[in-house]
């Protein structure tokens, strides 16, 4: 069985139970701030900051890699642009433009 005799002093039994009380009082505190509403959408806010950072900062390295891949494609290491690439690129854009304008043309007619 194990020893029930405290050899404290009352003073030191006091002290104890005041520094115990403080102790809870701080965790009730802490408690308290945790579960404020206020607490809660700060921590929820932060959180979908942190999950849109992060959507964001993908995008933009995907994007930077597409920007990259498709300047590698039309320019060559000098920085001039290849214009065995651009030139039919360029074609079907003036293309696909003007058929775009003629057809929006005719709807008008």
């Amino acid at each position: 069985m194990a020893d029930t005799s405290d050899t404290r002093t009352p003073a030191q039994i006091e002290a104890d139970i005041k520094r115990r009380r403080e102790v809870l009082a701080e965790t009730l505190d802490e408690i308290g701030v945790r579960v404020h509403p206020k607490t809660i959408v700060g921590d929820a806010k932060a959180k979908v900051v942190a999950h849109v950072d992060h959507t964001v900062g993908r995008a933009y390295v995907q994007v930077n890699r597409v920007v990259s891949d498709v300047r590698t494609r039309f320019v060559n290491d000098e920085g001039a642009p290849r214009l065995e690439r651009v030139v039919p690129v360029a074609l079907v854009v003036v293309g696909v433009v003007g058929l775009l304008a003629l057809g929006a043309r005719r709807r008008r007619d």
